[in-house]
């Protein structure tokens, strides 16, 4: 793919300067990154379910719904959503290990809040 061919799908990847990243490599199943949010919604048809996992004896999926739910797909297409759809897919080739540590579904976004302890935790449980 060349560098116009990838502006082409995403002008986002040139604004943060990664199109040229993007245009060498999609990432490798082997690089695991910790994903510190909300859950996140596997289900999610720009996702490959197959390269997102919860940290162990987490719950990581979006059961309940809500803004942390919300958030945590997000960030999670930014991340690794498949190339072509509408998120900057920095590195849909990595492995997304999940940790949510919002969770509330009876806030907003804005409100949404996890103590020292809470974010000390995640950080734990993704190495």
């Amino acid at each position: 793919m060349t560098a116009a061919t990838s502006r082409s799908w995403n002008p986002q990847l040139e604004f943060m300067h990664l199109d040229a990243l993007t245009d060498v490599t999609a990432g490798r199943a082997d690089v695991v990154i910790g994903l510190i949010d909300g859950p996140v919604d596997i289900t999610h048809p720009d996702l490959d379910a197959g390269r997102v996992n919860a940290a162990s004896g987490i719950d990581a999926s979006c059961a309940l719904g809500g803004d942390a739910c919300l958030h945590g797909t997000f960030v999670a297409g930014i991340l690794s959503a498949r190339r072509g759809t509408a998120a900057p897919a920095v590195c849909p080739g990595c492995t997304l290990l999940v940790r949510p540590i919002f969770t509330g579904t009876d806030v907003a976004i804005g409100e949404l809040r996890a103590t020292s302890e809470d974010l000390a935790a995640a950080i734990v449980d993704c190495i």
